[in-house]
């Protein structure tokens, strides 16, 4: 059985991240959304929040199971079993911080490997950061972000 974890802080997902896990879930027989907890980025949502929305936005997608994790990503991997860490990779921008990150994950666990995955060419600019920016400012994100998201995202930064 081959399982891997896509890990993220996901604040909040994106139909980026969800087409990833959608293609993931037709190249692995389980995907673990790793929702991070521990994290250095100041999240809009709260780890609860964002797990919810992260099962929201991935309802119906087999092969899918959601669940938040705190400390090293491969120790979280290593708890699961999986040996593959998925990642997305947007632009060239991406590249070299990831690529830092899958050496020292390697390094430090190296039997959990690194696979890259680009998204669909219309997400290719699609961030979070973005989409919370757009929010913020009172844009429609609706295009961008499943539907209960983009409410969330109105509740919390509109008030």
């Amino acid at each position: 059985m081959t399982e891997a974890i896509y890990p993220g802080t996901f604040d909040p997902i994106t139909h980026g991240h969800t087409d990833l896990v959608q293609r993931a879930s037709r190249l692995f027989d389980r995907v673990v959304v790793g929702v991070a907890g521990s994290t250095w980025k100041q999240t809009t949502f709260t780890l609860e929040e964002r797990v919810a929305l992260v099962r929201v936005a991935l309802h119906g997608i087999e092969r899918v199971e959601v669940r938040p994790f705190d400390g090293l990503l491969v120790e979280a991997a290593r708890a699961l079993g999986t040996t593959v860490i998925l990642r997305g990779l947007r632009a060239v921008s991406d590249f070299e911080y990831e690529l830092q990150m899958a050496s020292m994950n390697r390094r430090l666990v190296p039997e959990v490997d690194t696979l890259f995955l680009t998204p669909a060419e219309h997400y290719g600019f699609l961030s979070a950061s973005l989409v919370r920016e757009i929010a913020a400012l009172g844009g429609d994100v609706g295009p961008f972000v499943h539907p209960a998201v983009a409410s969330a995202l109105v509740a919390k930064l509109q008030c």
